[in-house]
């Protein structure tokens, strides 16, 4: 449920519900994080039946937006680097974890990653900085 003093996201392509061509991942708040679960169709390929780097980034990118948003604070991504350690093919379904390390001013710096759920194999993870606003 998100707090209804922040506006609505019902269109976001992450997890957007109302997005015809969105990701439509549901996210939760857990502990100090945030967790979601995904699975890639066909639409999300960059080459062959590999998935396209950048929607794996939205997704992470989502995951750590959500461990803020869905406690009601607002803020942007600031800065983010990421690294892929496997490849993800369409079909193979994830989970995608976020939690808090820091918090210092404006900023919240928070660690992400998403694992393959068939072999528990970190496909890639982050960090990011979020700005508050």
């Amino acid at each position: 449920m998100t707090n209804p003093l922040i506006e609505s996201a019902t269109h976001c392509f992450a997890c957007g519900p109302d997005n015809p061509i969105g990701l439509k991942i549901a996210f939760k708040l857990e502990d100090d994080g945030c967790s979601g679960h995904f699975t890639p169709g066909p639409n999300h390929v960059g080459y062959a039946d590999t998935v396209h780097g950048g929607i794996i980034f939205s997704a992470l990118d989502d995951v750590m937006a959500n461990a803020l948003y869905l406690k009601g604070i607002k803020a942007h991504t600031a800065r983010c680097e990421i690294r892929y350690r496997q490849a993800l093919s369409v079909g193979q379904k994830v989970s995608l974890r976020s939690w808090i390390t820091n918090e210092r001013r404006r900023l919240i710096v928070l660690k992400a990653e998403v694992r393959r759920d068939a072999d528990d194999k970190v496909i890639a993870d982050c960090e990011a900085s979020f700005m508050l606003e």
